[in-house]
């Protein structure tokens, strides 16, 4: 009878995930030993580091299961921690049975890589950035944020996640989680928030390298990458790392700012990067007091862009979307609650929203593309 119960704790616990590797107990080696007497089944479960944040969490969901066993009364729970060979079979079954690699850079990759792109800063592509991230994720999808900005790192803030530290298991660390968005920054990794990064071309290439490969996203469906303004180190190395990678430039109603936004399209073709469409940000809003538009930026940056990257790709290039200034966008970005989760009716909100169904549908043919089916 009692060999029958631990089998059925066995299986109980084969139902636990790990909230962050989102991968079985039993699939990860974290069972070291399970035994049952007199009512109590007692366990040692290991965790991959000390210290390990979800232990609170990984208790409770242990109990829950092993108590809906028959015959269990309580449980008496330890927790250890792996050793090193533990924890490096614990890296090799999360890559596959691989080295360190870049994920979306394999063949049979099926996560979509769009970059979010501007020709200089001040434009608000943090903000899209988070917002359609957020809004893809509230569709359903599996989505990640890479705050590839590495001396403007903003993502964290907009996010809400400010101080919060990845979970590290050696060299492999489980990006920070938010609004079901999957999140990684240069910010996360430096001793205090307020030290600069003084980098220079080819340490900022392996930066972004790393971000990419030491990371276990899991399976996801869009990783956005929130790009530096202009067409410098970042902005090669990723068509360099990541051929298959899409962009999206963002830019102003200003008319002089179509100029500057067409310089992040020319980077992306000369990378022979699918450019999917322009995104015009802080566009025309309404008077709170008559209703009339105001056009605090101008008109026609968007339609300019969107008409500049038609001709020079000799393709259509649409204005995908333009999302209207408003305060409340702004705010959210200051309390860490983007727009389209603390006011999902506003008209930013609703922008967001379209952008968003206008990403996950492809417009390209998939023929001739290799798909990763065996």
């Amino acid at each position: 009878m009692s060999d029958q119960i631990i089998e059925a704790i066995k299986v109980a616990l084969g139902t636990v995930i790990d909230p962050e590797l989102r991968r079985p107990l039993p699939e990860l080696g974290m069972v070291e030993s399970v035994a049952f007497d007199s009512g109590v089944a007692k366990l040692t479960i290991l965790l991959t580091i000390s210290g390990c944040p979800m232990r609170d969490r990984l208790q409770q969901d242990v109990n829950t299961a092993v108590t809906s066993v028959s015959g269990v009364d309580s449980v008496d729970l330890t927790f250890g921690v792996m050793n090193e060979e533990q924890r490096n079979n614990v890296k090799k079954l999360l890559n596959g049975g691989r080295e360190k690699f870049i994920p979306f850079a394999q063949p049979d990759s099926l996560t979509r890589v769009v970059g979010i792109a501007s020709g200089k800063g001040g434009v608000g592509k943090s903000s899209v950035t988070v917002n359609l991230a957020v809004a893809a994720a509230a569709k359903g999808l599996r989505v990640g944020i890479l705050d590839a900005d590495v001396y403007g790192h903003s993502v964290p803030r907009l996010m809400g996640i400010l101080g919060k530290r990845p979970t590290a298991i050696d060299q492999t660390f489980i990006p920070v989680e938010a609004f079901g968005v999957k999140v990684v920054s240069m910010e996360m990794f430096k001793p205090e928030r307020s030290d600069p990064v003084a980098y220079r071309g080819p340490l900022l290439h392996r930066v972004l390298e790393q971000l990419l490969s030491d990371a276990y996203w899991g399976d996801l469906d869009l990783l956005l990458l929130d790009l530096p303004p202009g067409t410098g180190d970042i902005a090669i190395s990723l068509g360099q790392l990541l051929p298959a990678s899409e962009i999206i430039v963002v830019t102003t109603p200003q008319v002089a700012a179509a100029e500057v936004a067409e310089r992040a399209g020319r980077i992306a073709h000369q990378l022979k990067q699918h450019i999917i469409g322009v995104v015009e940000n802080m566009a025309d809003s309404s008077c709170p007091k008559c209703g009339e538009p105001i056009s605090i930026f101008g008109q026609g940056g968007g339609v300019e862009t969107s008409k500049r990257l038609s001709s020079l790709v000799g393709a259509d290039v649409p204005l995908i979307g333009s999302v209207p200034f408003t305060p409340e966008l702004r705010e959210g970005g200051d309390e860490g609650v983007p727009i389209v989760i603390s006011d999902p009716s506003s008209p930013a909100s609703v922008a967001f929203n379209v952008i968003a169904e206008k990403l996950i549908l492809r417009s390209k043919s998939l023929v001739g593309v290799r798909l990763g089916l065996a």
